[in-house]
């Protein structure tokens, strides 16, 4: 049973209040100075507003004295006028400031959740990867999520400026007009909770999508990558490919224009309400000026300040449900960082010494999902130093057993011991330095050729140019390499660099790969299946000198191959079916002989 848990869809005031102060939290340890500095930057553009509607007040009143007094005196005027340029160059200065210092705390925590990620996806095991129950949970991690954050983070701290201001100009013209408190709620609280509603459904919409998502991904890499490209112009795939991405891509354009115009009819209707409702206060208030009741600065405050803040509401309600809405795809980024691995890992044995001696005991394991054992009670004893291999017919566990012995997975049942300690006794970053693993799905990494070497041993080849020509040589690579454009500087991969390799040379690198590193146990996985038969030579005539001392497993379909081995382990279905050497288990006439003449009469035919 796996351990990874899939969250759903959580939209509760606690849930929301949690991602909340967790986001607020990472911002804080992103940039705590710049977090504060923004918060009261907004704090301060919040009540200017009102202070600018305040002073316009009594600018008016106070050149209405001044006219009906009959003395020109600009004394009486000036204060206003001032305060009013204060006030505007406050708004200006702390605007452009608030935005520089947003921007700077966006690449903080950019360069802060990013790396979490990445770092939290470094300890998941290779089952989180695998299982693809848990592909949609990877992909809305990898959505942007420092985006989200900075999102959230610009959407609360604009939602609690507007609030300050709708707070400041409703205490203002309350004063002039109370039923104005009346026409908010009556308007504002349906039109809040639509939004939220709105934005639920969208980003409810949006997780739906993931799978979808990926799809469309999918379409798009076999369309425009290197390694199938050649394949879909041949077969002529490309209208089909196009037409199914098209065919998701109006699915979702299709939704998103639904949810769109519903958006955009209810906002409308807003807007026009709270438009009839404010111009009839606004009336009322002119009607009591033009009766004596208020002044003249009363009704070119209300005039203006009522605009501001129906423009300031409608802002506020869309920046408190775009904060709420980011806080939902900030829980995508929570769920992924609390995913636990499979492989239970403690501080563990980290031994000064290894012999890479391999026992298991009784080993079955199913991978997450499916209902057929890949291994079903294997049992089989690999000496220090020996070299043995794995043969079977496709699907008869492998790779699944090597993989076992290396500790990507942990057995459902029965033990692998190393060297006899249990596999679960061991630091995990120890026992990997223990071990040099040929992937079939070797990796191409776009870097030189130096490096790609390098990696094998990365911290202490990877500025050795010296060591790093040394295992070239041994590994028989050194003359393909050197004949390369720059030689070892020549960038591999055709992503960053103009120079790509053959299926064959990249499989050739990645055996030095392996050589490089300084392991006990050494495990190939069809180390020769892209090898023509002059490199495979090559590479038998260096095996026994580069295995020398260690415990070497190796997989392979070519019997060539396998006759290297000391022993050879045969598997069936999941099972352990016959092991022995080369010449016995031929006398033996069972399941590897017959593999055996299969492979030999394919050779000839």
């Amino acid at each position: 049973m796996s351990r990874f848990q899939t969250g759903s869809i959580r939209t509760s005031s606690q849930d929301l209040l949690s991602s909340a102060r967790w986001a607020l939290a990472r911002a804080w340890q992103a940039n705590g100075l710049l977090l504060t500095s923004v918060a009261a930057l907004s704090l301060i553009r919040g009540l200017v507003p009102a202070a600018m509607a305040v002073t316009a007040r009594g600018l008016v009143n106070a050149t209405v004295a001044t006219v009906r007094s009959g003395a020109a005196d600009i004394a009486a005027v000036l204060p206003w006028l001032l305060l009013g340029f204060i006030l505007t160059l406050t708004e200006a200065l702390t605007g452009l400031a608030s935005r520089v210092l947003s921007q700077r705390l966006r690449d903080d925590l950019n360069c802060q959740i990013t790396a979490d990620v990445l770092t939290h996806a470094a300890t998941l095991d290779v089952a989180f990867y695998e299982d693809p129950r848990f592909q949609d949970v990877l992909q809305r991690a990898k959505d942007n999520p420092a985006d989200h954050i900075s999102s959230f983070l610009t959407q609360t701290i604009s939602c609690t400026s507007n609030a300050l201001q709708v707070a400041s100009l409703l205490a203002l013209l309350v004063l002039i007009e109370p039923l104005i408190v009346l026409v908010l709620v009556l308007f504002t609280l349906p039109y809040l909770l639509f939004q939220w509603r709105l934005a639920a459904r969208q980003y409810a919409l949006e997780h739906s999508r993931t799978t979808k998502r990926r799809w469309t991904n999918y379409f798009v890499s076999c369309l425009t990558g290197a390694s199938s490209v050649g394949e879909v112009k041949l077969l002529g795939l490309a209208p089909l490919l196009i037409e199914r991405f098209r065919s998701l891509m109006a699915e979702f354009r299709d939704q998103d224009r639904k949810l769109s115009i519903e958006g955009f009819t209810r906002s409308a209707a807003f807007v026009v309400a709270t438009t009839a409702a404010f111009y009839a206060m606004f009336a009322r208030v002119a009607w009591r000026v033009l009766t004596g009741m208020s002044t003249l600065g009363d009704l070119a405050i209300f005039g203006g300040a009522t605009t501001r803040l129906r423009n300031t509401l409608e802002t506020f309600i869309l920046s408190a449900s775009g904060a709420m809405e980011q806080t939902l795809y900030i829980s995508n980024v929570i769920e992924f960082l609390n995913a636990q691995p499979r492989l239970k890992t403690t501080a563990g044995i980290v031994p000064s010494t290894s012999r890479g001696e391999i026992e298991l005991q009784n080993v079955s394991f199913t991978y997450p999902g499916s209902t057929e054992p890949a291994l079903a009670g294997i049992s089989l004893h690999i000496k220090p130093g020996e070299t043995v291999a794995l043969v079977g017919e496709n699907g008869a566990g492998k790779t699944t057993l090597v993989k076992l012995m290396a500790r990507l997975y942990d057995p459902d049942d029965g033990c692998v011991r190393f060297d006899g300690v249990d596999l679960r006794d061991f630091s995990l970053d120890a026992l990997h330095a223990c071990i040099a693993f040929v992937f079939q799905g070797f990796g191409r990494y776009e870097a030189t050729a130096a490096d790609n070497v390098a990696y094998g041993e990365w911290r202490g080849l990877l500025r050795e140019r010296g060591r790093v020509q040394q295992v070239a040589q041994l590994a028989g690579v050194a003359e393909m390499i050197e004949a390369l454009p720059q030689g070892y500087d020549t960038r591999l991969g055709r992503m960053f660099g103009e120079y790509d390799l053959s299926a064959g040379q990249w499989q050739q690198i990645a055996v030095a790969r392996a050589f490089a590193r300084q392991a006990s146990l050494l495990i190939l996985d069809e180390p020769t299946a892209n090898l023509d038969a002059r490199a495979e030579f090559a590479l038998f005539t260096r095996f026994r000198a580069l295995a020398e001392g260690r415990t070497t497993i190796i997989v392979s379909h070519r019997f060539s191959t396998v006759s290297m081995a000391n022993r050879i382990f045969v598997l069936d279905h999941g099972s352990l079916v016959e092991s022995g050497t080369h010449q016995e288990l031929l006398a033996r006439a069972g399941n590897y002989a017959d593999l055996y003449e299969f492979h030999q009469r394919a050779k000839f035919e």
